[in-house]
């Protein structure tokens, strides 16, 4: 009588190596376009007005830390006020849309042409409406960062497992409870979609309204470098804006994590 043997299997092997792509990966990313750029001014001998080498934008930022210390408080206070405005206002008109057929048709059409709108032309307007102070920054954030968030929270609304309904009304639940326990769950993971596309762009709706009527910010001090000829401040503003937007990307993600940990896949 031959005895079949159960088959062996290999335990799992740790996943230190995806875990360690995963952040070394960006960091040689990070030196090699740092070394090619060092490369690029100093193989063509550039001029440091059109393209200031490495050293000298790490040399601008030692000697004008302050000054782009206080300017980037200023982005990233417009950055975060503007978003959260979006959200409070997104999030909820996204409920309100995806609840009524007739809200949606009449809506979203709405939606659609507001976005369309170039958001450089807007700007110079908010000026004239808002006057010169933050609001008008702010304000230009939550349009860029509005759009993205209603449609991304109104997709994940509306997507919701058939099967999961059908279970719920197996059960006797009720409109809210259906909404709460099942159709917002399903919807969390698109929200964060979402979320994470509307932060980087949140930065950059900050800059493009500081580059009208500011006296302060980023986008203010890239204008006013470019005007003096101070192109390695000007860099050194841009990768402060860089570096703002990979730590906010890279927060909401962890916030994803923690909020909905049956969607990571890492």
């Amino acid at each position: 009588m031959t005895v079949i043997e159960p088959r062996r299997t290999r335990p799992a092997k740790p996943r230190t190596d995806s875990r360690l792509s995963r952040y070394a990966l960006p960091v040689l990313g990070l030196v090699a376009a740092t070394a090619l750029w060092w490369a690029i001014s100093a193989v063509f001998e550039v001029e440091s007005f059109l393209l200031p080498s490495p050293t000298q934008v790490a040399q601008a930022m030692v000697e004008q830390s302050d000054y782009l210390w206080d300017n980037s408080l200023v982005t990233l206070w417009e950055t975060l006020l503007g978003f959260l405005l979006a959200i409070a206002v997104g999030v909820p008109l996204a409920l309100t849309v995806t609840a009524s057929r007739v809200l949606e048709r009449t809506v979203y059409p709405l939606l659609l042409m507001l976005n369309a709108v170039p958001k450089v032309a807007v700007a110079p307007l908010l000026v004239v409406w808002l006057g010169f102070g933050q609001f008008p920054k702010v304000f230009l954030v939550f349009l860029v960062c509005f759009f993205p968030i209603v449609i991304s929270t109104a997709a994940g609304l509306s997507s919701t497992p058939a099967d999961l309904v059908e279970l719920g009304r197996s059960l006797k639940t009720n409109w809210w409870q259906t909404f709460r326990m099942i159709r917002m769950p399903a919807a969390v993971p698109q929200l964060f979609v979402g979320l994470k596309l509307a932060i980087t762009l949140a930065v950059i709706g900050a800059v493009i309204a500081e580059f009208v009527g500011a006296t302060e910010g980023l986008g203010y001090a890239i204008v006013a470098s470019g005007s003096s000829a101070d192109t390695a401040l000007a860099f050194a503003a841009m990768i402060l804006l860089g570096v703002m937007s990979v730590v906010l990307f890279y927060l909401l993600a962890a916030i994803e994590r923690l909020c909905v940990p049956w969607a990571d896949r890492a």
